[in-house]
This record gives C-alpha cells, structure tokens and sequence, in this order.
C-alpha cells in the first residue's frame, strides 16, 4: 500500500524588518534612478532649474533688499526732533525766551536756538550759493528752535508735544523731522506685503510648472507605469519615482534661486559701499547667509515635492492596465 503524502501551497509573509528594508531600497534605488534621469536630460533640466530659480529668486531679493533698508533705517530712530520755525516779525530776543519757556516742560529735553543769521551763514556754506545769497537785501530765513523731547515721550506724546507747540502765536510752523521715518516705515510695511503676496503668486506658479513638468514625465514612462501594475505594484510604489523627480527639480531650482541671489548682492555690494562712504557710513549689503540658503534649498524641495504630489495624484490614477 502506498501512502500519499498531501501536498499543498504554503503561505507565508514577510518579517517587519524585511519590509522595511526592501522599502528603505526601494526609496534609495528610486532617488538614485531619477536623479539619473534629470542628469541625463540636462539641458531640459537646467532650464527648469533657472525657470524655478528666477521665480523664487525675486520676492527672495526683494525681501533681502527690505531687510537692508530696515537695519539701515534703525540708526535714524532716534532722537525725534521737532522744528519750529519763528514768525517773521518774532526778534532773536522773543525766540531764546520762547526757549527757555519750553526749556522747562517736563516733556522737553533740551531745546537749541538758531538764529536766522546762523541759518543763513549755514546755509550759503552748505548749498554753495554763498554769492546770490550775498547779494540779497534781506535774510529770507526766520529764527528756529529745535525742540528735543524727554527720552520717555513716545510717538503719541510727541506728537501731543508738536500740536501744543504748533498752536504759539509766536511759531508759523512747527515740523516734526521724523515724521518722513515714520511714512519710511508705513511705506516699507506696504511694500513687505506687496513682496508677500507676488511671492505667494510666483510659489503658486513654481507649484504648477513643477506639476506640469511631472505630468509630462508620466505620459512618457506611461508603459512602464502600466507594466508595473500588471505586476502587482501598487501606487506608493509607482508614485515614489516622481516624488524624487520633483524633489530634485524643486532643490535644482532652490540652488538656482540662491546663486541668483548672491550674484545680484555681490553686483550691487561694490556701488553701494561707495555711495555709503560718501556719507561717512560703513554700511554694507546683507546677503543671505548660509541659513537662508539652506531655507531656500528646502523651500526648493518642499515646492518640488508639492507639484509632484498633485501631477501624481490626478494622472497615475487615471493609467490603468486594460
């Protein structure tokens, strides 16, 4: 008698470490194979870069020149000034009294006089029009103070202080000198937000061009796309590729973007160090620094792999094997 041995299919699986493993190859192989591809096409390849580089690059630039302008604005904070311009009638004697009475103020720190003479003199030293002012009959300029607040007066309380000295029967114009750095600022601030909202345009568009750019890399490696699901690959597994593609067209344009950058700052570093020396200032261009290279490389990324996720989501879904 014979025995029959019962045979039969043995399933099995795969311990955790196994898959992770083959997962972890998998994330290397696939990062390797597309940054070949995105080699091997290198003129398509740098030119997205440069695409994506000059999108990133300007509101980059343009923030990096707002934070120059802000940190050399922050030597003219203080003190605030306040001028007050006599009336024509009002004699050098009326205006140092005037002084001393504002002098007194709690709200006042020092307040310097100015005779018109003096102004005069200054100015035809200044504007070098000492000739025709010469030749004038008459000293056009009236007498000044300069009032400086109290160290402790905010903008508020200067302001107060400018009304009441303002409303003196003795003072035809009373001119609050930071009041330009005050519109500087206002000014500054609408021009961050303009930078905010074209930087948020132009990431918009690297987004799309990116997905655009993945899209196409889809339609070519379509069979392949469809071969690898007839085999059993799932869609993390055929998505994973393009993920890289678009990581490293988004970290391309990232390098691309901080090198134009630099090289912009480095082309203006040399004009405007001449033109600070001329007023008697050390100031020099701020560029970027290491750090914020670095955050453009991952900003880069992030976008790349951004416009990657969403070609990949609506496209792969739609190739099916028939």
């Amino acid at each position: 008698m014979n025995r029959v041995r019962a045979e039969g299919a043995v399933q099995s699986r795969a311990r955790f470490s196994d898959r992770y493993h083959a997962w972890l190859r998998h994330h290397r192989l696939s990062a390797a194979d597309s940054l070949q591809r995105v080699l091997d096409n290198l003129v398509s390849s740098l030119m997205t870069w440069l695409v994506i580089g000059i999108a990133l690059a300007l509101p980059v630039g343009l923030d990096v020149a707002l934070d120059n302008v802000t940190e050399l604005s922050t030597g003219w904070d203080s003190p605030s000034q306040i001028s007050l311009f006599m009336e024509e009638g009002v004699s050098s004697e009326q205006a140092r009294a005037l002084a001393g009475q504002i002098r007194a103020r709690d709200d006042v720190d020092d307040v310097l006089f100015v005779s018109r003479e003096d102004a005069l003199a200054e100015f035809s030293a200044l504007s070098g029009f000492a000739d025709v002012l010469a030749s004038l009959e008459d000293n056009p300029l009236p007498n000044l103070l300069l009032v400086t607040p109290a160290p402790s007066a905010d903008e508020d309380g200067t302001s107060g202080l400018r009304a009441q000295l303002a409303a003196n029967p003795d003072v035809a114009e009373a001119v609050l000198d930071m009041e330009w750095l005050q519109r500087l600022n206002s000014l500054m601030e609408l021009s961050r937000r303009l930078v905010m909202a074209i930087g948020a345009l132009l990431v918009l568009g690297v987004v799309l061009i990116l997905g655009n750019t993945i899209r196409l890399a889809i339609e070519n490696r379509r069979e392949e796309i469809v071969i690898v699901k007839l085999v059993g690959g799932s869609n993390p597994f055929v998505r994973r590729p393009f993920l890289y593609t678009g990581l490293w067209y988004g970290v391309g344009g990232g390098l691309s973007a901080a090198l134009l950058v630099s090289l912009s700052l480095w082309f203006l570093s040399a004009p405007v160090a001449d033109l600070a020396a001329l007023y008697q200032s050390d100031f020099v261009l701020r560029g970027l620094g290491l750090m914020g290279a670095l955050n453009l490389l991952i900003l880069g990324g992030l976008l790349g792999l951004a416009g990657a996720w969403l070609a990949v989501s609506r496209h792969l879904a739609a190739i099916q094997p028939r």
